[in-house]
C-alpha cells in the first residue's frame, strides 16, 4: 500500500515539471547580468581598478541589509578584474572566504588555515601557534611577486566569534611583506558594524567604503521577472505571484534573496500538491514556512547564552503570564545556569540579549517605567504556537536540560 503511495507521488514528479531551470532561482545562481546595481558596480570598479596597472588598491569595506546584492556585485566585478589581469598575464590573486561558515572562521588560527589551503598551501588543522601560522601565510603570499585581494563575507560574524584583532592583524600584514601587497574587501549585513570596532582597525580597514541600500517592491518584481522566465515554464505563474513575492520581500528590508526563495519553494509547493500553476496561496504559504524555518535555523545557532534567556522567558509565558518582566527573566535565567553549570552573566547583560531577541522578532519588549524603582522592559513571546514545542525541544536539548 505505502509502496503504491510513494510511486504515485513519484510518477507525479517524474511526469511534468511546473519549473524548467529552478537552479536560476536559488542564491548560488550568479546571473550574467545585476539589475539596479549599476551604480554600486561602477563604485567597486572604479576603487579597484588600479590593482590592473599594479598599484596595491585601498581597502573596501562594502555594507547593506541580507539580500541587497552585496555579495554577487562583488564577485561580478571580481571576475571581470581578474578576465582583464589573465589578458596582460598580471599576477592578481582573489580570494573569497564566507565568514560565517562553522569550522573555518570561528578562531584566528581557521581563517588563516583556510586562506593557506585556498592559496595552494597546507597546514595542521590545530596545534601551531597562531604567530607561525601568519608566518606560514606571508611565505605563501611572498613566493612570487603579486597582488592578492582578499574577500571576508559577513565579516562580522568572524569579529563576534574572535574579536577584531584579527582584522587588525591582517590590515597590518603589508608592512611585513617586500615583494606582494594584500587589499581586503570586507561585507557586512550589520549596517552598525563598524561603530562598534576598535578606531584603529576602522581606520584601517575601511579607507572606501559603499552602501548597497534596500531593493523596493518594483525593482524587487523586475528581478523576480527576470529569473523566472527562465526558471519556470511558460504559463504557469499565475498573475499576481510576483507581486505578492515582491510584496513580502519588500516588507523584509528589501531582501531579493527572500523573494527568490518565496518564488522557488512557492513553486514546489504547487507541485507536491500536483497543482498546475503556481498561485498566491502558495506564496502565502511559503512565507509562513520561511518565517517558520528562519525562527529554528536562529534558535539552533544561538550562543548558550542566548538560549537559556529564550527559555526563560518562554517558561515564564507557560506559566500564563500576560506580563513577563527583565527580573523575572533573570531569575528563572540564573536557575537554569545553575542546572546547566553555565557562567551567570550580570543582569545588565541578560538586558542586552533580551534586546538581541527582541530585534529578531522572537519577542516583544518594551521598556516601560516602574516610578522610583527605575525601568524595565514588559515581555512578551512571539514565536508562533505552531512551533513554540519544536523550539522547546530544540533549546532543551541543545542546553542537556
Amino acid at each position: 500500500m505505502m509502496v503504491a503511495r510513494l510511486d504515485r507521488i513519484f510518477d507525479s514528479f517524474s511526469k511534468s515539471s511546473l519549473f524548467e531551470n529552478k537552479f536560476i532561482l536559488q542564491t548560488s545562481y550568479s546571473p550574467k547580468t545585476i539589475p539596479h546595481r549599476d551604480k554600486q558596480i561602477e563604485q567597486i570598479a572604479g576603487i579597484l581598478a588600479p590593482v590592473l596597472r599594479g598599484d596595491r588598491v585601498s581597502n573596501l569595506f562594502v555594507y547593506g541589509q541580507t539580500g541587497t546584492g552585496k555579495t554577487l556585485t562583488c564577485q561580478f566585478v571580481m571576475e571581470e578584474i581578474l578576465k582583464r589581469a589573465k589578458k596582460t598575464n598580471l599576477p592578481l590573486k582573489i580570494k573569497y572566504l564566507n565568514c560565517k561558515l562553522r569550522k573555518v572562521s570561528d578562531t584566528e588560527y581557521r581563517i588563516l588555515a583556510e586562506l593557506i589551503r585556498k592559496l595552494g598551501g597546507s597546514i595542521p588543522a590545530t596545534g601551531l601557534p597562531t604567530e607561525q601560522v601568519y608566518n606560514r601565510f606571508i611565505d605563501i603570499v611572498e613566493g612570487e611577486k603579486q597582488l592578492f585581494i582578499l574577500i571576508l563575507d559577513e565579516i562580522d560574524q568572524a569579529v563576534k566569534k574572535i574579536s577584531d584583532g584579527f582584522l587588525y592583524n591582517l590590515t597590518r600584514l603589508n608592512s611585513e611583506l617586500s615583494r606582494s601587497q594584500i587589499s581586503l574587501v570586507g561585507i557586512s549585513n550589520d549596517l552598525s558594524f563598524l561603530q562598534n570596532i576598535d578606531p584603529r582597525v576602522r581606520s584601517s580597514l575601511s579607507e572606501e567604503e559603499i552602501v548597497f541600500p534596500p531593493y523596493n517592491a518594483l525593482q524587487l518584481q523586475d528581478i523576480l521577472k527576470k529569473r523566472a522566465d527562465k526558471a519556470f515554464k511558460k504559463g504557469v505563474l499565475e498573475e499576481g505571484v510576483i507581486a505578492k513575492c515582491a510584496a513580502y520581500a519588500a516588507r523584509e528590508h528589501g531582501d531579493a534573496r527572500r523573494a527568490l526563495d518565496l518564488l522557488r519553494i512557492a513553486g514546489e509547493l504547487a507541485e507536491r500538491k500536483e497543482e498546475k500553476k503556481v498561485k498566491i496561496e502558495h506564496v502565502d504559504k511559503a512565507n509562513e514556512k520561511m518565517d517558520r524555518d528562519k525562527i529554528i535555523d536562529v534558535v539552533e545557532a544561538a550562543p548558550k547564552q542566548f538560549q537559556l534567556t529564550l527559555l526563560s522567558i518562554i517558561n515564564l509565558s507557560r506559566e500564563n503570564k500576560d506580563k513577563i518582566f527583565t527580573g523575572e527573566v533573570y531569575n528563572v535565567y540564573h536557575n537554569l545556569c545553575e542546572k546547566t553549570r553555565t557562567e551567570i552573566l550580570t543582569q545588565r547583560r541578560i538586558s542586552d540579549i533580551i534586546a538581541e531577541i527582541d530585534m529578531l522578532g522572537l519577542i516583544n519588549a518594551r521598556v516601560v517605567s516602574k516610578g522610583r524603582h527605575g525601568r524595565t522592559r514588559e515581555i512578551k513571546l512571539s514565536i508562533p504556537g505552531k512551533i513554540l514545542g519544536k523550539i522547546n525541544t530544540i533549546l532543551h536539548e541543545s542546553l542537556d536540560l
